[in-house]
């Protein structure tokens, strides 16, 4: 997923990556250049050793200026979570700069092979660990399937390029979206 989302990563393209994290797509986008984040869990920022390529951080991405303007914004396995996320991706598309790029992956959420691989994997190890079910917890975690993303994105966008690594939507472990600002 990190390669796929850095493809066009260039010192020159100013990024805002949404749900930073511990900042592990620092390591597939080059050195130099604006690379801005929006993650609401800011110890995570502040433990990562990639702390200092870092611009400017942000808890939401309400915060970000209104005149802030990206080449490409980015986010990886974090648009599933967003409670809000119609609002996040119109903001999103509100930072690009014309011709600029929104450039996401996700898990094929509600897909077949997906939820056969957590189930036999992580839902498993977690029934075996802790004797509770792992899919109350995916329930309140991912709250937005992959069609869905992929519908709001379609909505907020314009030229969506969507592909499956895998057979087709139902028999994939995650997607890669790309959208160019309206």
């Amino acid at each position: 997923m990190h390669r796929q989302v850095a493809r066009d990563a260039s010192p020159a393209k100013a990024t805002l990556e949404l749900g930073a994290g511990n900042l592990n797509q620092l390591p597939f986008e080059p050195e130099g250049g604006v690379y801005d984040v929006v993650e609401p869990f800011t110890a995570l920022l502040a433990a990562s050793r990639s702390h200092g390529r870092v611009g400017a951080s942000y808890v939401d991405i309400a915060e970000v200026p209104a005149e802030a303007r990206y080449d490409r914004i980015t986010s990886i396995a974090v648009l599933e979570h967003v409670c809000d996320l119609p609002l996040m991706l119109a903001r999103a598309a509100h930072r690009l700069k014309p011709g600029g790029v929104l450039r996401a992956a996700i898990p094929s959420e509600g897909g077949l092979l997906w939820r056969l691989g957590w189930s036999l994997t992580t839902g498993l190890e977690f029934r075996m660990r802790y004797g509770l079910d792992y899919e109350e917890i995916m329930t309140h975690e991912h709250v937005n399937t992959a069609a869905e993303i992929e519908a709001l994105v379609r909505g907020a966008f314009q030229d969506v390029t969507v592909r499956s690594f895998g057979l087709g939507r139902q028999l994939s472990l995650y997607r890669y979206i790309e959208a160019r600002r309206p």
